[in-house]
C-alpha cells in the first residue's frame, strides 16, 4: 500500500506515518552497528575507527589488507575450518534427530507429548551459559572436553530444538491420510518415509538445518567451555583476537560473516514461500 486510504481520518494518518516512522527508527537502530562495521573493515590503518581520509572518501585510506589476513593467517585459517566441520557435522546429526523427534510429537496418541516437547526445546530456554557448564561437567566425565567429538555432540544438542520446531510445524497442515494410503499399497514405514512424507516436509527440515548451522556456526559460550587450541572456531578466535590482540581482521571477518547469514536468511526466505505454495497457504 502506498499510503493511506483516501477515506482515512487525520488520526488515522498520523497513526500510520508515525508507526512508520518508528519501525524505520527501530530497524536503524538494529542495523547500525552492521552499518559501521563494514566499511571499517576496508581501513587502510589499523584503527577501529574512521581516519580523515576514510570520511573524505580518499582512495588510499581504503585497503583489502584486513581480508588478505584471513587468507595468510594459519589461525584463522585453521578457525574456519574447525566452523565448517563442527558445523556441517553437527547440523547433520540436529537435522536427523530433529526430524524423527518431530516425526514422533506429530502423532496424536502419543503420551505426554507437551512434556517431551518441552524437554527437547529446553536449551534454547535455559541460559547458554548454564547449558555450557552443564555441558563441560557432563561431558568431562566422558572425557570428550578438548575433543572434536565433544564439541559436535554439544552443537547437536543446542541445535536439535530448531529442527524440531520447524519440522513440527511443517507438519502442522500435513495429510496423514497419504502415509496410510502408502501403507495400505504395501509400502514399508522406510519407503513411505522418504516417498510421502519426505518431499512434502522437505523445505521444513532444510530450514530446520540451516537454524542448526547457524546456531553452531555463531556459538562462542560453548566453545569457551568445551574447545581446546586445536578445536576453536571462528567465534572462539574473534573472542581471542579481541581480547589479546585488537585487529582490523575480526572486522573482515565479521563482514564476511554478515554477509554469510545474509545468503543463508535468504534462502530460508524462499524455502519458507516455498513451502507456503506447496501447503497451499499463498497464491503465488
Amino acid at each position: 500500500m502506498a499510503g493511506p486510504p483516501p477515506y482515512a481520518t487525520p488520526l488515522y494518518r498520523s497513526w500510520y506515518y508515525g508507526f512508520r516512522f518508528l519501525c524505520a527508527l527501530i530497524f536503524l537502530f538494529l542495523i547500525a552497528p552492521i552499518l559501521v562495521i563494514m566499511p571499517l573493515s576496508f581501513n587502510a590503518e589499523p584503527y577501529f575507527t574512521f581516519t580523515k581520509g576514510m570520511l573524505s572518501l580518499d582512495p588510499d585510506a581504503f585497503s583489502l589488507r584486513w581480508y588478505e589476513d584471513i587468507i595468510n593467517n594459519q589461525q584463522w585459517l585453521h578457525s574456519i575450518k574447525n566452523s565448517f566441520i563442527v558445523g556441517i557435522a553437527s547440523t547433520i546429526l540436529a537435522t536427523t534427530l530433529g526430524t524423527l523427534a518431530a516425526l514422533g510429537l506429530s502423532r496424536s496418541y502419543l503420551p505426554y507429548r507437551a512434556a517431551i516437547m518441552g524437554v527437547l526445546i529446553s536449551p534454547m530456554i535455559v541460559p547458554l551459559i548454564i547449558t555450557a557448564a552443564g555441558m563441560y561437567f557432563f561431558y568431562s566425565e566422558l572425557r570428550l572436553t578438548q575433543t572434536y567429538t565433544g564439541l559436535i555432540l554439544a552443537h547437536t544438542a543446542l541445535g536439535t530444538p530448531f529442527v524440531v520446531i520447524t519440522v513440527t510445524a511443517t507438519l502442522v497442515g500435513f495429510d496423514h491420510s497419504l502415509t496410510r494410503a502408502a501403507q495400505s499399497l504395501g509400502a514399508d514405514p522406510v519407503r513411505t518415509f522418504f516417498k510421502v512424507q519426505m518431499p512434502l516436509i522437505l523445505p521444513g527440515v532444510i530450514s530446520g538445518a540451516l537454524f542448526a548451522f547457524v546456531t553452531s556456526f555463531d556459538e562462542v559460550v560453548v566453545v569457551l567451555f568445551m574447545a581446546g587450541f586445536e578445536q576453536r572456531t571462528i567465534p572462539r578466535q574473534m573472542w581471542a583476537g579481541i581480547r589479546e590482540q585488537i585487529s582490523p581482521t575480526i572486522l573482515a571477518v565479521a563482514t564476511l560473516l554478515i554477509i554469510f547469514s545474509i545468503c543463508l536468511m535468504t534462502a530460508l526466505e524462499l524455502l519458507r514461500r516455498r513451502n507456503e505454495r506447496l501447503r497451499g497457504l499463498s497464491a503465488g
